[in-house]
């Protein structure tokens, strides 16, 4: 659905719905709709279990696709609220090894956690995460679900949640990388508008940007 309209898409899979005992009938599917990176992920057990799933980590799912077609560009996750500094940077390293081109990060709310992670991966292809949290409750679902950090002059509100992403944007230019939005049940059009077109870049610069592939939306 999205080819038509975006010259890039990255299908986001989660390994544990195939079996990789049977064919991978999914890489016919890349192939048949010019779609050439996909994001890898474990993903998580359905909570009712009707349907079935499969003890498919993704570095097998990576391992599998490369092995099978090697020019598709897989794209693994990072999580840095999962597991300590040393522990997550072992699990990307065996993520790489299995053939991840690239990571796509959880999002993140402080800026000196993402340049810890930007020294280790100074030379991987990283999409930084981010992603606005305007309520106490969003705030509270972030930290409990899923062990997310706030600092400490952290406000839930949209212009605190601007800025920070102006910042990343800023980041992502300054080191040659790449950065992602996830705009969860906020004003997109006022979250947006609020990162690309203010500030001193220019919306013109924010769009050659955007053409060159330095940001995805």
């Amino acid at each position: 659905m999205a080819k038509p309209y975006y010259d890039h898409a990255i299908p986001h899979i989660r390994a544990i719905d195939f079996n990789l005992k049977e064919r991978l009938d999914l890489l016919q599917y890349l192939d048949h709709h010019s779609i050439t990176q996909v994001l890898a992920v474990t993903g998580d057990l359905p909570q009712d279990m009707n349907r079935n799933v499969y003890p498919t980590t993704s570095i097998d799912f990576i391992r599998k696709i490369k092995q099978e077609s090697p020019h598709i560009k897989v794209f693994s996750a990072i999580d840095p609220y999962r597991n300590n500094f040393k522990m997550e940077y072992e699990y990307i390293g065996r993520k790489l090894d299995a053939g991840a081109d690239g990571f796509f990060t959880q999002p993140f709310f402080d800026l000196r956690l993402m340049e810890v992670y930007s020294e280790l991966l100074h030379n991987v292809e990283v999409f930084w995460g981010v992603s606005p949290v305007i309520s106490p409750k969003s705030r509270n679902y972030w930290e409990t679900k899923n062990h997310a950090i706030f600092p400490r002059d952290f406000q839930p509100t949209m212009e605190w949640n601007i800025e920070f992403a102006k910042n990343v944007t800023a980041f992502s230019r300054a080191t040659n990388s790449n950065m992602y939005v996830m705009p969860i049940r906020v004003d997109l059009k006022a979250y947006l508008e609020g990162i690309f077109q203010e500030g001193s870049q220019s919306v013109q610069e924010d769009e050659e940007m955007r053409l060159a592939g330095k940001t995805l939306l």
